[in-house]
This record gives C-alpha cells, sequence and structure tokens, in this order.
C-alpha cells in the first residue's frame, strides 16, 4: 500500500502523511482554490530475487544535530571520493487527453513553443542538462556544469565538493515516444488554475499509467537510469489541485514526473518543477530507505522548505536564448548539519534566499 507525503507551500518544511492511495476526488475549481505544492509518493517495495545489472548509484553519509545521528543515502559517490557519476536519463512525454461532449481536448509536451521548440526541447536545452557557470551568493565559483551537479557541489563544498573532478550529472536525455493518456471523467478534467486553461488528473490514478508505461520500457529503463515523465498545462491533483510535480519507486526503479506550465510567471513555469523534483531525487532518491531520508523536521525534501516564496521560490537564468526559472534548493545546512559543510560557511540554499526560514529544526 502506497502512503503518499505531499507539502503544502505554507508549511514547505514539513511533511506529514496525507492520505493513502485510492481514488481521489476529482478537483473542484469553483469551490476549492488552487494550491501550489508538490508531492512525493513513498515506493512500491516489490520482491526480486535479481539484483539489477546496473543499479542506481547511491552513497551513504550523516550528520548529528542536537545529539542524534541523521542518516541519508543519495544519488552518485560520496564527494570525499572527488569521482564524477554520470547518470543515464529518460524523458517520457505524456499528453493527457480529455473527452467531453463530443469534444476532446489535448495538453502535449511536444507542442511547439513561441520560440519554435516543443516543450521537450526546451527542457533539454534548460540549464538541468546543459552546462552554464554558477557563482555562490558569496562569490565561490562552482564551476561550468549543470544545476543539480552545481547545487550538490555547492552542498558539500567543504566535504570534498570542491574537488575539480567531483560531479553528479545528469546524461543526455533520451526521449521516448509520446504516451498518450485519456482521463476519465472520474479521475481529471479540463480546468482553469491561476488564470490558466490546463488539464487535471488524480495523482493516484495517474501514478498508476506510469507504471503501467514504465513496465512497457523496461528493457531499456533500468534502476542504475532515471525516467523523468514530463506534461505541458497540466496539474495533478489530490482532492485539490495543484501538484506540480513528484518523485518516487517501483521496487529500485525511481522514477519522477514534473510539468512545464507554457505561462510565464505561473506556478510550474518553464523547467522550475523539474529542477526542483530533479534536486530532491538527488538527495532523496527512494531506492535503499524506503521511508526516505529522515530530518528531525520530516525528511530530506530540499525543494519543498523554497516553493512558498516570491516566485515559487525560482530565480531566472538565461540559456540558448531562453529565460528559465530554477527553483532555489535547501543545503543540508538547513535541516541541522553542521555550518562547515556547504560553500561560504552556513549558506541555507543555493540561491541564500534572503526570506529563509532558518534551519528547519528551530519549528519542527
Amino acid at each position: 500500500m502506497k502512503l503518499r507525503l505531499t507539502s503544502l507551500s505554507l508549511t514547505a518544511a514539513l511533511l506529514a502523511v496525507t492520505g493513502i492511495a485510492g481514488t481521489a476526488l476529482a478537483q473542484d475549481t469553483d469551490t476549492m482554490p488552487a494550491h501550489p505544492r508538490f508531492a512525493r509518493i513513498l515506493p512500491t517495495v516489490k520482491a526480486d530475487p535479481n539484483s539489477p545489472v546496473t543499479p542506481l548509484t547511491t552513497w551513504n553519509g550523516s550528520f548529528t544535530y542536537k545529539s542524534r545521528t541523521y542518516n541519508y543515502n543519495m544519488v552518485g559517490t560520496a564527494p570525499s571520493t572527488g569521482t564524477s557519476t554520470t547518470i543515464p536519463v529518460f524523458i517520457i512525454p505524456i499528453a493527457l487527453q480529455y473527452k467531453s461532449g463530443g469534444t476532446t481536448t489535448t495538453f502535449s509536451p511536444l507542442i511547439k513553443l513561441s520560440n519554435g521548440r516543443t516543450a521537450v526541447q526546451n527542457a533539454i536545452d534548460s540549464p538541468i542538462f546543459q552546462k552554464m557557470d554558477w557563482v555562490s551568493p558569496g562569490g565561490t565559483d562552482l564551476g561550468t556544469t549543470q544545476y543539480e551537479d552545481a547545487f550538490q557541489r555547492g552542498n558539500f563544498w567543504n566535504m570534498g565538493g570542491s574537488a575539480a573532478g567531483y560531479h553528479v550529472l545528469l546524461g543526455k536525455p533520451t526521449t521516448t515516444p509520446l504516451q498518450t493518456l485519456v482521463v476519465p471523467a472520474s479521475d481529471g478534467s479540463v480546468g482553469t488554475e491561476f488564470g490558466v486553461k490546463v488539464g487535471l488528473a488524480d495523482i493516484t490514478w495517474f501514478d498508476g499509467q506510469l507504471n503501467t508505461i514504465l513496465t512497457k520500457f523496461k528493457s531499456k529503463i533500468t534502476p542504475g537510469t532515471l525516467p523523468i515523465f514530463m506534461t505541458y498545462d497540466a496539474y495533478l491533483t489530490e482532492g485539490s489541485c495543484c501538484i506540480g510535480g513528484y518523485h518516487s519507486a517501483t521496487g529500485l526503479q525511481a522514477y519522477s514526473h514534473f510539468t512545464y506550465i507554457g505561462t510565464a510567471g505561473v506556478f510550474a513555469q518553464d523547467v522550475s518543477a523539474l529542477s526542483h523534483e530533479a534536486g530532491e531525487w538527488l538527495d532523496d532518491p527512494l531506492v535503499v530507505n524506503a521511508n526516505g531520508n529522515p530530518v528531525s523536521c520530516g525528511i530530506l525534501e530540499v525543494g519543498d522548505p523554497e516553493e512558498g516564496f516570491a516566485n515559487y521560490g525560482a530565480f531566472p537564468y538565461t540559456l540558448n536564448g531562453f529565460t528559465y526559472n530554477l527553483q532555489d534548493l535547501t543545503y543540508l545546512e538547513y535541516f541541522g548539519a553542521p555550518t562547515t559543510t556547504s560553500v561560504d560557511g552556513g549558506t541555507e540554499t543555493f540561491h541564500d534566499n534572503p526570506f529563509h526560514l532558518g534551519i528547519c529544526s528551530n519549528g519542527g
């Protein structure tokens, strides 16, 4: 049975179990206001007598806060090794289709945007997969690399992250054929959220569809890879709107979903949800500890504490002629690790958001 944990932007640092897998109520946009948030679905544990040929590369670490030791498992190799890891990535575009009264409405990430590229290509061309130079708020050069790698280097800067050879990279994405899902009327509808016409789909129904698709591609998508499911102008619901993405695992196969909203200034615009979910997969991949990485205020979800700020915690970066919005991510120090862990000593987030909440343990 899956327990679903979600985080609300007003209490982003605190995660609580909100329900068990089942049929959620369809979202009523007239009575339920939109609430921007992300989700995390606890993994489905599968008995598998055979170890995967190429498991996901992870490492274990710990820190002590208030006399208690917190253990974590993260993607890549320990920063102290000074080595580089590249994880193969699959992008699986998902079109959501709605049929009502003889009318069919489809929201597809293969739509061409104003710059002539599809939403999928825009995501691939973003700093999530392409390299650019990153400088910390304190002026330290984190290197010319991908966003998530720069974050992780800064996260463990004084524990080996500063080594030139240390990286956790996402490989050049392989894009699968478009997968079209017809959303039953009982599990979703077309609605308007944040002023944008979007497709809405129940997260329990949607996650079941993703697991079916994973089975379809199991000869290529293995535990050593990261499959990323991508929707466009769509939100997931769980009784109410709006979930911009989530991550989970089936057996040892971690996977993630994000939505790409094509309207500027709106929750989950362009790759902001992707930057959130990729960062959380990196630091809490859900493949070793089924309960996630525990901390004093919940679990180690490094994107959640930032989503309640201006622009939903995102900052603009221009690359390849397009301005992307990448969500800020919290360093381990925010969760109680020593202030000597990250870059610049005591920095709690990648962007060092000036409106930050402080160490989550103080309020949790």
